[in-house]
């Protein structure tokens, strides 16, 4: 269970704290979750997880290894096989609260001859970050936030993240802009099997922070046979 450091000295990088309860969703080789942990010289505040087995990242992403040993050794949880669509159903975090939720560079993965501009591929990316930002929202202990860091030209903006929060109830906080030299050490991988240790270009890139309205309540709506949110006052 990560643990807030309530009675230690409060250390900051960019957004985060050793405060916050932590959970890191998505990780390539490990090394955005390193930096943190480094950062604030532990990391019993953090759980640090991956779509892939521990065996498919020694051959994937096999800059991983000295970032999990640096991870393990600062005291941070680190799960494998985690899947942003069940998350919140995951035997270990069903039970968990966080502060921040993190999710930097979501893909759904590569499919030839599909490009990033392709309907279909698009379609696949706003599914993934929809999952990730519905299981988020009931993972969140209260002022909790979802953190989601996308590339906002096109046709990456076609994901369009706002309107899928919004759907859910979680409003926009704050869309700040990414900038890799805050986080010494990251190394942004590519998430598919082409090249998948490969960085790709940060161009336009912004941190998009997502919170629970203050007052939302759930209707259903007969005619699309779901529910929805209705907020009646938003939380800032």
């Amino acid at each position: 269970m990560p643990q807030k450091n309530s009675n230690k000295k409060v250390k900051w990088i960019s957004h985060y704290t050793n405060n916050q309860r932590i959970l890191l969703v998505g990780e390539g080789d490990f090394s955005f979750s390193d930096c943190l942990a480094r950062a604030f010289g532990s990391a019993t505040n953090m759980v640090a997880s991956s779509l892939d087995s521990e065996r498919t990242l020694k051959t994937k992403h096999w800059t991983s290894q000295a970032h999990l040993q640096s991870l393990w050794s600062r005291g941070c949880l680190v799960l494998h096989g985690v899947n942003v669509h069940d998350m919140d159903r995951h035997p270990t975090l069903s039970q968990m609260k966080f502060d921040v939720i993190i999710f930097n560079f979501p893909h759904a993965g590569h499919y030839p001859p599909l490009c990033e501009q392709d309907t279909k591929l698009i379609e696949r990316h706003r599914k993934l970050l929809e999952a990730f930002l519905k299981n988020g929202r009931e993972m969140l202990g209260e002022g909790g936030e979802v953190h989601v860091t996308l590339r906002d030209d096109h046709p990456y903006n076609q994901w369009n993240v706002m309107g899928l929060a919004d759907k859910l109830g979680l409003v926009l906080k704050e869309k700040v802009e990414f900038l890799k030299q805050d986080f010494p050490g990251y190394h942004n991988k590519r998430g598919g099997g082409v090249k998948s240790n490969k960085k790709f270009p940060l161009k336009e890139c912004f941190t998009f922070k997502f919170c629970l309205a203050k007052s939302a309540i759930f209707v259903f709506d007969k005619s699309r046979n779901q529910r929805k949110f209705i907020m009646r006052e938003l939380g800032r």
